[in-house]
């Protein structure tokens, strides 16, 4: 992944047409006439060979007459055509290209490789960047560039949209343009050859003409890459979904429960909320959304207060917010006695706050500032119902000021048509996010409060470092190692027990044996009652045969029990294989509620973490969510609570409340054995018995498949690599080298005011006073797999951690070269701690198989030069004045 050259692609100061033309409804001529038409003001250069002039325009026959290399091209032509435009491009100096040809997949060379294949390898050894192929094109409001075949023009604004589907970017344009909803982007991707989501994420993170970020997504190739760069994205701008096709199959050969969930709607659903993005579901609410996200002050809670001037709305937004899962401000006494002191008698005296339908202005105001005032209201939302008594837009003049200095959320709801039309533009001017009615303004919050979520899952960064025993990992992986080694996927009860049972979670006691006489045998030495089970590779789901007996007290019906089920198997599946039987003692857990824990592995977005009820009715009751891995304690009662069940856990009548800590020691726990078990493509614990005293697990699935490398790849959020972090001594004291996290954000802003303006640019290049948002997100929010920066960091006699310096490091798609920089704070320079993080970044490189190291500083920087040169780093001008270029050879291990 990489954002290099897009700024050729997104800001060019000159731009050539391939396969300009004037005939009639071609695409050629629409790019060109588009452009003109637009007010591009850079050099527009049409090439074809069939024309001298084009719209009042010099046409070139061919790349090589062009007067210069143009920023970026717009080809248009044949597939045949596009491999060997692309080099030529590529060979003159141009950087980006939009390619709007389709078909590149489906025309092939005499040597079968298709003309896409072809593109992207002339495309290489220049870096050159495509938009494309078969796509719509690229609006760039800002600076008046329409390089795309859409029917309508964009206008300017700061929401950047991106989509996939053709159709939807001319629908869209159409649509915004109706609603003077402007743009700073309007990309199309098409086939994503090269630019994709994640690419254009990256770009866009750090766009200063961005504020928002909405995408139109069908389908997802690089889940690790996409993540990665949403994440970034999201962490610094509201960035909002449309994922098309929402109605799944699923798989349909599944083993397991979980497994019939891989490649379904929910996948990307539990990887759009750990991005920390907002989904949406029409295209109305996706700018509704942008409407109230952009305008959204930080949001401390999700208690929600109903101001109003009449009964019937109130009600209907509190029926909405509850049934949405949003939640009502309970107002504080002291709220409620000031307010019994300004409002009538037969106000509501609850929330909602019903101030009575003849309500002046003043009134208003008095009831908006106390509820401002109080501590247990996180938002406010106030809706308006016109009356003859009082004008709506002087009560929306008075109340604009105090809305204006507020640090509360404030949505409103002004009811009715032309009548409150001054109103609403009154208060949108002061930034409050209105509504037509009270079910879309809740709607407005509750986004406000999803996007809060979803904020808090990105913040979480799980260690990959388990707390199980190393030893009992050791068991677990050979259990896994022997069933790969006997050519079989799907592990009995009795070893994916014993797996479970190496990774902490507690089960049943469980015995395996061969025959029904052995199970008689077993069960009297466990102890009545027992449990017993068939053990059938064939069968899926034991209880389809008769295959479980409960309560058994005697080893005579475990006998009996055990020579039915054998019969049952061969009438029913005479072909299915009987491996034996499992005997189990009986759980007594008369409190214990049935869920289940299971893991599948999507195509996309790799292993998926799911809890839900339990039971053999998993599929019909439908209780369930899911996650990706890798969890923590935080992650995993997120995803409990996201479940009808998690009421139940709490406790109901005379049931105590489940230990919901053991319920999510569990998640964990399955989450470690997805990250140390690359080979683990299926499991199901169903049912864990939950109750006060803990869980247990009372049957296990696991399916394997041999796998090759170490299989952090396979995981779409790389987890916080804690075996990177070393402790050094320095100056006296001890110092932690580790990757940065999203928590080092605080540490990072006061790491940065501690640098001289000299020391920030040498780093930068640039002179800088402050961290932007955004640029402190892609500083501390980082994929642990394209970019790394290490921090040297020591604790406070406070408890607090202070940054030192950091060394970071951004390796090219290819692990070919990485670009590294360093910066020590400015007091601590000249002590070695700048040469302790560059052999930190050295090693992790090598380690990685990088080729080469590689950084740039200016010519008088001679602190970094001296570093470099000592480190064995060789030192040459660089192809820009003033500066030098530091480049060092890894040695492979």
């Amino acid at each position: 992944m990489t954002i290099r050259n897009l700024n050729y692609l997104f800001h060019p100061k000159s731009l050539a047409i391939i396969g300009a033309s004037n005939k009639a409804r071609s695409v050629g001529t629409t790019v060109l006439e588009n452009v003109i038409h637009a007010g591009f003001e850079g050099e527009i250069y049409p090439v074809n060979p069939k024309y001298e002039t084009l719209c009042g325009l010099k046409a070139y026959p061919d790349i090589a007459s062009l007067p210069g290399a143009p920023d970026l091209a717009v080809i248009c032509t044949p597939p045949a055509s596009v491999p060997e435009l692309i080099g030529q491009l590529g060979e003159r100096g141009t950087r980006a290209a939009i390619v709007l040809t389709a078909g590149l997949s489906a025309h092939r060379d005499w040597r079968g490789r298709t003309m896409k294949e072809l593109m992207l390898a002339a495309a290489k050894p220049y870096l050159l960047r495509i938009l494309g192929p078969n796509c719509v094109g690229m609006l760039v409001p800002g600076i008046r560039l329409n390089a795309s075949f859409a029917h309508i023009d964009a206008l300017p604004g700061k929401i950047a949209f991106v989509s996939q589907s053709g159709a939807m970017v001319t629908g869209v344009l159409d649509w915004a343009k109706s609603r003077n909803i402007g743009f700073s982007k309007f990309i199309s991707l098409g086939d994503s050859a090269d630019v994709d989501f994640g690419d254009v994420l990256d770009y866009l993170a750090g766009d200063p003409d961005t504020q928002a970020i909405l995408l139109y997504i069908e389908a997802v190739s690089s889940a690790r890459k996409f993540m990665s760069a949403a994440r970034a994205a999201a962490r610094s701008k509201p960035t909002l979904v449309i994922k098309a096709g929402r109605v799944a199959e699923g798989a349909k050969a599944a083993t397991s429960h979980t497994g019939a969930l891989a490649g379904s709607d929910e996948v990307y659903d539990a990887a759009i909320r750990r991005a920390g993005m907002l989904r949406v579901y029409s295209t109305e609410e996706l700018f509704d959304a942008v409407e109230t996200l952009a305008r959204l002050r930080p949001l401390c809670g999700e208690r929600l207060a109903i101001l109003t001037n009449g009964g019937g709305p109130g009600v209907m937004a509190t029926d909405s917010l509850i049934s949405s899962g949003g939640k009502l401000a309970h107002l504080s006494p002291a709220t409620l006695e000031r307010l019994d002191a300004v409002l009538p008698g037969n106000w509501s005296k609850a929330n909602p706050i019903d101030i009575v339908g003849d309500a002046p202005p003043e009134r208003y105001a008095q009831a908006l500032k106390i509820l401002l005032d109080d501590k247990e209201v996180d938002a406010i939302l106030f809706i308006h119902a016109p009356t003859a008594i009082v004008p709506s837009a002087e009560i929306a003049t008075t109340l604009s000021s105090i809305v204006r200095q507020s640090q509360r959320n404030v949505l409103a709801c002004w009811l009715g048509g032309e009548s409150v039309a001054a109103a609403r533009r009154t208060f949108a001017d002061v930034g409050v996010p209105t509504y037509d009615t009270p079910e879309k303004a809740v709607g407005g919050f509750m986004q406000m409060v999803r996007y809060r979520r979803n904020q808090q899952l990105l913040m979480e960064v799980p260690s990959a470092i388990s707390n199980t025993d190393l030893e009992d990992k050791k068991s677990a992986r050979a259990i896994v190692e022997q069933i790969i080694a006997e050519g079989r996927e799907l592990l009995s009860e009795w070893e994916a027990k014993q797996v479970l049972a190496a990774y902490g979670v507690p089960i049943v006691e469980t015995r395996t044996v061969a025959d029904a006489a052995a199970a008689g045998r077993e069960a009297q030495d466990i102890g009545f009652p027992v449990a017993l089970k068939i053990l059938s590779p064939d069968i899926t789901h034991k209880s389809d045969v008769g295959g479980v007996v409960l309560d058994l007290e005697s080893a005579e019906t475990v006998t009996a029990a055990a020579e039915k089920m054998h019969r049952r198997l061969c009438e029913l599946y005479p072909h299915a294989r009987l491996a034996g039987f499992t005997v189990q003692a009986m759980a007594r857990r008369p409190e214990g509620r049935e869920v289940i824990v299971g893991v599948a592995t999507d195509p996309v977005f790799g292993p998926v973490i799911l809890f839900g009820q339990g039971g053999i009715a998993v599929e019909v009751t439908a209780d369930r969510a899911i996650a990706l891995p890798p969890l923590n304690g935080v992650l995993a009662r997120e995803l409990i609570s996201r479940t009808r069940i998690a009421r139940l856990l709490g406790g109901y009548r005379n049931r105590r409340p489940a230990d919901i800590d053991a319920v999510s020691r569990t998640l964990v726990q399955v989450s470690d054995m997805v990250i140390d078990l690359p080979e683990l493509q299926e499991l199901d614990i169903n049912p864990l018995f939950a109750d006060a005293d803990g869980v247990i697990a009372l049957d296990a699935r696991i399916s394997v498949k041999p796998v090759k490398g170490n299989g952090l790849e396979r995981l779409a959020i790389r987890p916080y690599p804690a075996e990177l972090e070393e402790w050094i001594q320095w100056q006296g004291t001890e110092v932690l080298l580790r990757p940065i996290r999203p928590e080092d954000g605080a540490a990072h802003v006061a790491f940065f005011n501690a640098l001289d303006a000299e020391d920030i640019r040498y780093r930068m290049f640039i002179r800088m006073r402050e961290l932007s948002p955004s640029q402190l997100a892609r500083l501390t929010q980082i994929d642990y797999g394209r970019e790394m920066a290490f921090i040297a960091t020591r604790k406070l006699n406070t408890g607090a951690w202070e940054t030192l310096g950091v060394a970071r490091v951004v390796t090219d798609p290819d692990n070919v070269e990485a670009e590294f920089a360093v910066i020590v704070r400015s007091d601590l320079k000249g002590r070695g701690l700048g040469y302790a993080l560059m052999t930190k970044l050295i090693m992790y490189c090598t380690d990685r198989g990088t080729q080469r190291i590689v950084g740039e500083a200016l010519s008088y920087n001679h602190g970094i030069l001296d570093l470099a040169t000592s480190l064995g780093f060789e030192i040459s001008p660089s192809s820009e004045a003033g500066t030098m270029l530091m480049k060092l050879e890894l040695k492979p291990k």
